[in-house]
């Protein structure tokens, strides 16, 4: 159990007294949301896969994340960063999804999300499939307004539907566009590869306010330079940065609904992240996750570090507005 000692952030179970396969099963060996006074940031985890086209098991994802994240470490030395000790971060447990309904399952997990929100926190989400991103952009855009939307995936995400169906993994950022929820000005997505239905799908997405960088062009330009453009694209607002682990190549993330040949490394992933140090960045997700897919947490792994260079991020926008 954390101990706040001195009346600043309780961090992780220290893993010199508790071996790291122990403890609560939080991310990270967190405390949880009952725990603390205040929370600057939360993982909530949303265990909800109803929207899923190929591959089921992305509502085993949060527990998986979790699992994975035990061996994460408080100093973050790429990001010069201490994610645990610089804001209080916690982990708010699960929302309850309604498995037969999409429409109040997005509900349940905006209310969840809005509630967070509420009282000064920030809500990086785990997933679950990338049908949840819908609902966490629609509480966030009553806070902040039109949100940017940073778009980490080996898909658009902006299909109109899926089987008559409205709501689903592969139409949330399209929905969101109709709902107003989006900057159109300030979208991006990194690392869209693989084919397509029709030449119309790129017509139409860019016509939703998407800039797209594709995995190409991380392989050509590099991913330094992609992430200037990244920047160069998303500033000026606050900024809503959804990751679904199959941007990543299979050999990185082999554990997820929907693989694609040709991603992106597990390295070129989080040097894009780091590099987005400084933006407005107001939330997040990690979808797709399919643990029984993964091999020796490989997906998982990758997930937890993904989900902890975000908290850095965080981390590091925390000390920029205290002044440190």
């Amino acid at each position: 159990m954390p101990e706040q000692t001195d009346g600043g952030p309780i961090g992780p179970v220290d893993a010199s007294l508790v071996p790291r396969y122990g403890g609560e099963a939080t991310f990270a060996r967190l405390p949880r949301l009952d725990q603390v006074a205040h929370a600057d940031v939360a993982l909530l985890g949303v265990p909800f896969d109803s929207g899923v086209s190929y591959r089921p098991g992305a509502r085993f994802g949060p527990g998986h994340i979790r699992q994975s994240s035990r061996l994460l470490r408080p100093f973050d030395p790429a990001l010069r960063a201490e994610p645990f000790a610089e804001q209080q971060v916690v982990d708010a447990g699960d929302v309850v999804c309604n498995p037969f309904d999409i429409k109040a399952a997005i509900e349940a997990i905006d209310l969840a999300a809005s509630e967070l929100l509420g009282r000064g926190t920030k809500v990086v989400a785990l997933g679950g499939d990338h049908t949840i991103a819908l609902a966490m952009l629609r509480a966030l855009a009553r806070r902040h307004g039109p949100v940017a939307v940073l778009h980490f995936d080996a898909h658009l995400d902006t299909w109109e539907t899926y089987f008559g169906e409205p709501y689903t993994h592969g139409t949330p950022f399209r929905r969101a566009a109709e709902e107003g929820l989006l900057d159109e000005r300030r979208c991006a997505h990194v690392g869209i590869r693989g084919p397509l239905y029709s030449s119309l799908d790129l017509d139409q997405d860019e016509r939703l306010g998407f800039q797209v960088f594709t995995a190409d062009d991380v392989e050509d330009r590099g991913a330094a330079d992609v992430a200037r453009g990244v920047r160069a694209r998303l500033e000026g607002g606050p900024v809503y940065v959804s990751i679904d682990i199959d941007v990543l190549d299979p050999a990185h993330a082999p554990g997820t609904g929907t693989p694609e040949v040709g991603g992106l490394s597990s390295r070129e992933l989080l040097v894009i992240l780091r590099r987005l140090a400084g933006l407005e960045i107001v939330g997040a997700d990690v979808v797709e996750v399919s643990p029984s897919y993964d091999h020796a947490e490989i997906t998982g792994i990758a997930a937890a570090n993904v989900a902890y260079t975000l908290l850095s991020l965080l981390a590091l926008n925390s000390r920029q507005d205290s002044g440190g």
